[in-house]
């Protein structure tokens, strides 16, 4: 049961690391879209967001400095969501229904950081082995 906690944190970090990477090496294409959403400063908040979160994404993976990595996630997800996210400005419904399904998995995701902001990572963490010395 132990390993539970950590096979949780690498799945939910993933997505963090693999974006993370995405907006730091694929940031023409990124600020691009985050443009097109309306984002002001695009060009200094896509690769800014890209080191949050993977910075985020690593510290919960490892569970070094876990709420503090925590927090860099949820201050990412929230405007995030409402800003990349939209669903209900979009009239094509097929596009709509996309938007929706992206919010309600970033709003997932937000739930996961609270709660790893709030419990920690668990035993098997770098936190966790600090703690014991």
């Amino acid at each position: 049961m132990k390993y539970l906690p950590l096979i949780g944190r690498i799945l939910f970090s993933l997505m963090f690391i693999m974006s993370g990477f995405g907006h730091l090496f694929n940031s023409a294409q990124m600020v691009g879209y985050a443009e097109q959403m309306g984002l002001p400063l695009a060009s200094v908040l896509v690769p800014l967001t890209g080191i949050m979160i993977l910075l985020g994404g690593l510290s919960v993976v490892l569970g070094y400095q876990s709420k503090w990595g925590a927090l860099l996630l949820i201050i990412f997800l929230i405007p995030t969501t409402f800003i990349m996210h939209p669903f209900w400005k979009i009239e094509d419904a097929m596009q709509a229904q996309m938007q929706m399904i992206m919010f309600m998995k970033n709003l997932s995701m937000l739930g996961g950081a609270i709660l790893i902001y709030y419990f920690g990572t668990g035993p098997l963490s770098l936190d966790k082995k600090n703690d014991n010395k």
